[in-house]
């Protein structure tokens, strides 16, 4: 079992979060299922490249195949998964910036272009000592492209915080609340965290709504006690935008 590197971030929406690393041996694992899926995807392309095209054309196919397969496996995983490729969802890892924002096209297609270097000299040695040696266990590509591997759901929400309640409350019920209080910049974190939390771990996500609400609810007047943290803030985004 790894020992948890456990680090604290500072979101887009200015609450720190904990987080945990990926060790080693746990990216290792994800590594290996989707090295195994990809040679799958090399042999199909094989079959169809050498056996239905044959020839140079063939030949040339299979090459074309099998470079996109090592490199676009991995970015469009990333980009369009979430950060997690079917190994990293298989073991409970995923990849974010070193913000905790999701991976974008940019970030990725850099931490996989180096992936090729992390591969030297064999055994992934040159990425797996980076891992092992660095603060924030990030291999080349990591470092390159700002990006942390994290363990998914391993954010732990503060004591007693409960699912978020998605429902955000009537207009009605939400006119007689004061937010003359809550500033434009408060407003704007507000507001990046209900653009984004769809994208978030869930555990990470009932965290953050929790301590926006925990450092907004003092300033709204009105607002009733039950609601929660999710629809306190959608509440207070629509109240606030509306005046």
């Amino acid at each position: 079992m790894e020992l948890e590197d456990r680090i604290t971030i500072a979101t887009p929406e200015g609450v720190e979060l904990g987080i945990v690393l990926a060790g080693a041996g746990s990216r290792f694992i994800a590594s290996v299922i989707d090295l195994v899926l990809q040679f799958l995807l090399i042999g199909l392309a094989a079959l169809v490249a050498l056996v239905f095209v044959g020839g140079g054309v063939g030949t040339a196919l299979l090459a074309i195949a099998a470079f996109a397969d090592l490199y676009l496996y991995d970015v469009l995983f990333e980009v369009l998964a979430s950060g997690r490729t079917p190994g990293k969802r298989a073991t409970h890892l995923r990849v974010v910036r070193e913000r905790g924002t999701p991976v974008d096209l940019p970030a990725s297609a850099i931490r996989n272009l180096l992936r090729f270097v992390d591969l030297l000299p064999g055994a992934y040695l040159v990425g797996l000592i980076s891992i092992l040696l660095t603060r924030r266990n990030q291999r080349l590509g990591d470092l390159a492209a700002g990006t942390l591997v994290i363990r998914d759901g391993a954010t732990r929400p503060r004591s007693g915080a409960s699912e978020p309640d998605l429902s955000a409350p009537a207009s009605s019920a939400a006119d007689g609340w004061d937010v003359s209080a809550v500033s434009l910049e408060e407003l704007a974190a507000v507001r990046r965290f209900l653009e984004r939390r769809e994208s978030l771990d869930r555990r990470a996500r009932v965290e953050l709504a929790h301590r926006l609400e925990q450092g907004l609810r003092a300033k709204v007047a009105g607002a009733p006690e039950g609601l929660g943290a999710e629809g306190f803030l959608e509440g207070l985004a629509r109240v606030k935008a509306n005046r």
